[in-house]
């Protein structure tokens, strides 16, 4: 067994998406080749209602899939499809966009105002992107947890993990898509398919993504963060690029550590990007 290394560890950066939503931006637009099938992953975590309450209204996609996962408040979704729904804390939302689709997501938050969740986008690929659009709305119990004796629990959002299989199916992308907590100063290894690309983002506490060499993160590529050493811990909204190997180590620190660990098998192909529409040429 090969433990993967850390290849880059960022933070997420503010962004102002929709009619004037305030989130951070882990990944997305630009070069997302490392990332190869994922194309973008936003945290709208937002505890002030005027910063997110104008939402995203009508806007289209196309050549994409998208997941949005719900830890609080709700998100209302209406679609040219005639779709209308809302999904709360804990709840998924998947659309394949294919071949074109216009839809908008309006924020609420919950009693104490917040509004938190994330977006994966996942690429289709060049064979699928014409495909007729789909939707999907997962709620919280059909989503698999499973316990470790260890006290690492883990919710399956998509894909198959621990002998679990998640809700969300039929995802060209084929993505495993898994919310991990590892209590305070456990060690835990998850394994991962060695042909997927690989990154997991913190949400909540901390811990040290490790190398097999040691318990310390050695990223393998230079990092330039503010032109000093690259920090050896990951804490909330940092995310982790991995190298190739089969499975990821996580050391928690003292407040325990919940992340999201997405893997998916790479499409390799071109890719055009325009907005919310992403094909393979930019004609």
């Amino acid at each position: 067994m090969s433990i993967r290394p850390v290849k880059r560890l960022i933070k997420s950066k503010p962004a102002l998406e929709g009619a004037g939503v305030h989130l951070r931006r882990a990944f997305g637009f630009g070069n997302t080749s490392e990332f190869d099938p994922f194309l973008l992953l936003d945290d709208f975590r937002n505890d002030v209602p005027e910063d997110y309450l104008a939402g995203f209204p009508w806007h289209p996609h196309r050549g994409i899939e998208t997941i949005t996962y719900v830890l609080a408040g709700t998100v209302e979704h209406g679609d040219s499809m005639g779709n209308r729904g809302a999904i709360a804390a804990g709840d998924v939302q998947w659309m394949t966009a294919g071949s074109g689709i216009i839809h908008q997501e309006m924020p609420k938050g919950d009693q104490a105002g917040r509004m938190h969740g994330f977006q994966l986008w996942a690429n289709l690929p060049s064979s699928l992107k014409m495909t007729p659009p789909r939707y999907q709305e997962i709620k919280t119990p059909d989503i698999p947890e499973v316990k470790d004796d260890d006290g690492t629990h883990v919710r399956v959002v998509c894909g198959e993990f621990w002998g679990k299989k998640g809700p969300v199916d039929g995802i060209a992308a084929d993505p495993i898509y898994i919310d991990v907590s590892v209590a305070p100063g456990r060690r835990k290894t998850l394994p991962v398919e060695t042909t997927r690309h690989a990154f997991a983002y913190v949400f909540a506490g901390s811990g040290k993504f490790c190398n097999a060499s040691g318990p310390l993160t050695v990223p393998t590529e230079a990092v330039k963060w503010l032109d000093t050493t690259p920090p050896t811990e990951a804490d909330n909204r940092s995310l982790i690029l991995f190298d190739s190997g089969d499975e990821v180590t996580v050391q928690a620190g003292d407040d325990g550590i919940r992340f999201l660990l997405v893997s998916g098998k790479p499409l390799q192909e071109p890719v055009a990007w325009y907005g919310p529409i992403v094909m393979n040429t930019q004609e």
